[in-house]
């Protein structure tokens, strides 16, 4: 006597990964940005119900964090070594790598708390930052302080540099309209920007960003050896 076959299942298969629920979630913030990402929303693009994520993830803040952490790992392939000097301004622009192809994980961790459920990757630069400053002679508060300037920064940098641009900084401006910048400036009033003119787009756009680091590392070690001096 043979048996019938079972049913077979129709639709899609149950999740069952943590990693199909991040690669998702990637896309749906590839599409449409991270605001847009919700438990709810995620689950009807895996085609199951919200219920079945919450055993994966307990809400839209760590599957945020989640994301991040898989992204910062998969990016933070770096050797942190030599002089604590060197050690800062290598992790502080590998850092800024790391989010520049993501700037929206960069807004996320601006919100308070994220920056504290960062993974060991992300905590690596940080130690990096922070323990060279205090090799190089800084206090406790005083390395903090240089990783609070560091990173305020770092995501200011890459915020405003993600933000669409309305014109291209080397289109030809229009003859007949006032120049966004300054290149129409009255120089008797502000002869500065006078003199930088409509040259402003272009050197708005030159990647500074090494420079500006190593002078706030130097600043603050400078300040630290100052005042160690003055006790």
């Amino acid at each position: 006597m043979s048996t019938s076959p079972a049913p077979r299942r129709i639709g899609r298969p149950p999740v069952t990964s943590r990693a199909q629920i991040l690669a998702a979630a990637r896309r749906i913030i590839d599409d449409d940005g991270w605001e847009r990402l919700t438990v709810r929303r995620l689950a009807q693009a895996l085609g199951v119900g919200a219920p079945t994520l919450y055993h994966h993830v307990r809400d839209r803040e760590e599957l945020l964090i989640l994301l991040i952490n898989q992204h910062v790992d998969e990016t933070l392939a770096v050797s942190l070594d030599g002089p604590p000097r060197e050690r800062i301004i290598a992790a502080a622009t590998t850092m800024r790598s790391s989010l520049a192809d993501w700037p929206w994980a960069a807004e996320v961790l601006t919100s308070d708390g994220f920056l504290g459920e960062l993974g060991d990757s992300a905590r690596g630069l940080v130690e990096a930052i922070v323990g060279g400053a205090v090799e190089a002679g800084c206090a406790p508060d005083e390395a903090v302080h240089l990783f609070r300037d560091i990173w305020y920064l770092t995501v200011g940098e890459i915020l405003v540099r993600a933000r669409p641009r309305r014109a291209p900084a080397t289109a030809p401006a229009d003859p007949g309209t006032p120049s966004r910048y300054f290149g129409d400036i009255d120089s008797r009033a502000f002869p500065a920007l006078a003199a930088v003119g409509g040259r402003w787009p272009e050197l708005a756009a030159q990647d500074t960003y090494g420079t500006a680091v190593a002078a706030l590392v130097d600043a603050a070690i400078g300040a630290a050896k100052a005042t160690a001096t003055a006790r």
